[in-house]
């Protein structure tokens, strides 16, 4: 793999930007990867339904996977919608010819068949089609109703276990159309059974989940992670979303990939501080008037606040604790001199205000009720990308 993960989405746009293409970019984005597109269909949706679709045809279909794959590569393919039997028994083909010169490569297939509103997205030709993309995928992610039509088989178990007997591929049984609060997902391999239990997140926006979670294995899979990382991991990525969903449209409302930055992802990140302070209320108040958000309040013992980042901050309270300043906490403002001043005026006591650094930062700083050093600034591309910033190819080991 490229020092990217290269995944290839071959699935219907989706003009309401919920699900579809649209889900499917915006989680290999955030998660770092690089997204490239085979569009089936064209969908007129929102969050309410589907109303119109237009089938891409087939030959077009595969002149966007020829043009990606000879020209940039792929490391993982997720297959979505796909707009007809035809198409599918096209794209099934190139598929096998691919794999045969890269055995290894991993496929994930959603087989979307109605859309989270309820209309209906693929006919029963379509359908029928589908298991010769089956025969060639990693895994399968259909949902109950998706599952049960591809089989025939009421038991959910009984049914994954026919697919991954008649195709060879895992199968991840969703349960997120089961009844009550508690969930459970099962990931169903020729040799190996993995379960997640979890409770249902209470959001009317659910519409893209099973894109979302589709293009998020493929992505991890893509990375390198085994079939159970790779679901555990994209599944924690889906539940994100759901508990920060923007609450847009009058219907079913898409997810909040934009908002997942820094909850999944590969290697170590920083994305948690705790500082020591000695009384609960002023520190709250102190740290809530910089603008930080606060998401958890157990006085007297403990506050933890959001940043505009999605980074975790919090305060851990000791009143018997003599506080001895060694570390700075740096909070990134794009409105630094503006905010500074508006603090300024409301009480708020500066060391010094915003100064010019020699390593290209813009910076000022304060410090908290309890003498923990904040500093408020700017640094823009130069705190990831200053002009000496050391190249991989001269790191040392």
């Amino acid at each position: 793999m490229t020092s990217i993960a290269r995944i290839l989405i071959i699935a219907g746009s989706d003009s309401g930007g919920g699900a579809g293409i649209q889900a499917d970019v915006k989680t290999v984005t955030m998660l770092g990867g690089h997204a490239m597109t085979a569009i089936t269909a064209i969908t007129a949706q929102n969050t309410t339904g589907v109303i119109a679709i237009h089938p891409v045809p087939a030959e077009m279909v595969l002149a966007q996977i020829d043009a990606v794959v000879s020209d940039i590569g792929v490391d993982a393919i997720k297959i979505g919608m796909i707009g007809s039997a035809f198409a599918a028994a096209q794209i099934a083909a190139r598929l096998e010819a691919m794999k045969a010169d890269q055995p290894d490569l991993p496929i994930v297939f959603d087989p979307v068949m109605v859309a989270t509103s309820g209309s209906e997205l693929a006919d029963d030709a379509t359908v029928a089609a589908f298991g010769r993309l089956m025969d060639v995928a990693t895994i399968t992610t259909p949902n109950l109703p998706e599952l049960k039509r591809l089989t025939s088989e009421d038991d959910p178990v009984a049914a994954a276990l026919h697919i991954v007997g008649e195709h060879g591929c895992a199968v991840l049984i969703k349960g997120g159309h089961e009844e009550g609060d508690a969930l459970a997902d099962a990931l169903i391999e020729e040799d190996n059974m993995t379960s997640w239990q979890g409770q249902r997140i209470d959001t009317t926006s659910t519409h893209g989940t099973g894109c979302t979670l589709a293009s998020a294995i493929a992505l991890f899979l893509a990375e390198g992670s085994n079939l159970p990382t790779a679901v555990a991991r994209a599944r924690e990525f889906v539940r994100v979303a759901l508990h920060d969903a923007p609450d847009l449209g009058q219907g079913v409302g898409p997810m909040g990939h934009g908002r997942v930055r820094l909850d999944v992802g590969a290697g170590p990140r920083l994305n948690q501080v705790t500082i020591t302070g000695t009384h609960y209320r002023r520190s709250v108040e102190f740290y809530k008037l910089l603008g930080l958000k606060q998401i958890v309040d157990n006085p007297p013992e403990y506050a933890r606040f959001e940043t505009a980042g999605g980074a975790t901050f919090s305060v851990q309270i000791d009143p018997e604790e003599k506080i001895v300043a060694t570390t700075a906490i740096y909070l990134e403002c794009d409105d630094l001199d503006e905010r500074v001043e508006q603090l300024a005026r409301e009480g708020v006591i500066f060391e010094h205000g915003p100064r010019n650094q020699p390593w290209m930062w813009r910076e000022a700083r304060l410090r908290d009720p309890d003498g923990n050093i904040i500093f408020l600034y700017k640094a823009g591309e130069a705190r990831r990308f200053p002009p000496w910033r050391i190249e991989e190819s001269t790191e040392k080991d």
